[in-house]
């Protein structure tokens, strides 16, 4: 049974540790302190954390479980609700999540995702040749990593070319709101709100602009989405279009970069890739289990429940460590080591249950073809000076790699 927890002092002190560049170069021996022997943690009043594998896999798909942070017990109790979550389909619960996402399926489809390929790879090599023709040291991220996933982002989304810049700044903005509250300081809130703000205001220009003369993007075929009467708003399609930049984006400039950069540290691994490309594909899931781009989730309890032995009251909520899950020695022996052999399937990086990342297979697809083709262009690739980490939390990722070619 777990221990009554003291004034918060565990979540202050992991949160602290949170804010501090160690943490962001390598936050896993943070977990590995905080895993303990217990399947929970009560790290405060209303608060636990779960790094289990076992645990974390099983609350991802628990329906007792809710993803509306205004079903927490301190929001209830009267703290105002994450403005930047309110309505965003990650944090509905059903039936409007039922409804929603089905009818998001009905655009979002597996062939959508399979018509992207040509581009995907149309894309990857105009940026190869742009660094092929600059030969030296290159940043990976700014030259390949960002550029890829926004272009295709944009490109489902039928966004213009010219406007792929204003979009980047608007995504690295939201991206901050994932983060929880206490790492948020008023100048990131400030950002966030006014990101959110022109995207929305950009989004719903250009949806009314696909209405009145469709084309073969998403925004259109969302648009047009109609099951017995039953439609998505357009208030509904801009929050969506937000999720999309965010999740379909920013998660897989994370994925390539830290791909990257762990090869670079594990130089048998990256050789092994060279000399067995087929490969590449499976070792996608192994990258996402080794350093993943997201690192956090979180559920709310919708009632007292008896959780792996601890008494869990109804508007606690559970932060799910996603991070830690995927090092968990109990899942993944020797965790610690990059092993693109290794059958990683069973990772959590995309969820699980309903909240099952919407945009998985575009996100497999894109690494697979930006790796495949990056190993083919480059016989040699090194380290040209230290990374730098990006200052978020949840969403974890590289704001520079500066590489050798």
């Amino acid at each position: 049974m777990s221990q009554p927890a003291t004034a918060a002092t565990k979540a202050d002190n992991f949160f602290l540790e949170a804010m501090q560049p160690a943490f962001r170069e390598d936050p896993y021996p943070l977990y590995q302190r905080f895993r303990g022997t217990a399947p929970l943690l009560r790290v405060a009043d209303t608060i636990w954390f779960a790094l289990g594998h076992t645990e974390v896999a099983a609350m991802l798909r628990d329906p007792r479980l809710s993803t509306d942070e205004m079903q927490h017990a301190t929001t209830k109790a009267g703290r105002e609700p994450d403005p930047n979550r309110v309505r965003s389909l990650l944090f509905m619960d059903p039936p409007d999540h039922t409804r929603l996402r089905g009818l998001v399926a009905r655009a979002f489809t597996p062939r959508r995702i399979e018509e992207l390929r040509a581009a995907t790879e149309a894309i990857t090599a105009e940026l190869i040749e742009d660094m092929t023709r600059h030969r030296g040291t290159v940043d990976l991220i700014e030259a390949f990593a960002y550029p890829l996933p926004v272009r295709v982002i944009c490109t489902l989304l039928g966004v213009p070319a010219r406007d792929e810049a204003i979009f980047t700044d608007w995504s690295r903005g939201i991206a901050r709101s994932v983060d929880p509250s206490i790492l948020r300081s008023p100048e990131v809130e400030a950002a966030i709100t006014d990101a959110r703000r022109g995207i929305r205001a950009y989004i719903g220009e250009l949806l009314a602009e696909r209405r009145r003369k469709p084309g073969g993007d998403l925004l259109s075929a969302l648009a047009a989405v109609d099951i017995d009467g039953d439609s998505i708003t357009a208030r509904e399609i801009i929050s969506l279009a937000q999720l999309l930049l965010v999740a379909g984006h920013e998660t897989t400039v994370n994925l390539i970069g830290n791909a990257v950069l762990a090869l670079l540290h594990a130089p048998d691994q990256l050789a092994l890739l060279r000399q067995r490309p087929e490969l590449i594909g499976p070792a996608v899931d192994e990258f996402l289990r080794f350093d993943g781009p997201v690192q956090i989730n979180q559920r709310v309890a919708m009632e007292d429940l008896d959780l792996f032995g601890h008494k869990v009251r109804r508007g606690d909520e559970v932060l799910l460590i996603l991070g830690a899950a995927n090092r968990d020695p109990l899942a993944f022996p020797d965790p610690h080591r990059l092993d693109v052999t290794r059958d990683a399937r069973k990772h959590v990086a995309f969820g699980g249950g309903i909240h099952h990342c919407l945009g998985a297979a575009l996100a497999r697809m894109e690494a697979l073809i930006a790796f495949k083709a990056l190993l083919e262009a480059f016989p040699k690739i090194e380290l040209a000076a230290p990374p730098t980490r990006r200052p978020t939390f949840t969403l974890r990722g590289l704001e520079t790699l500066p590489v050798a070619l």
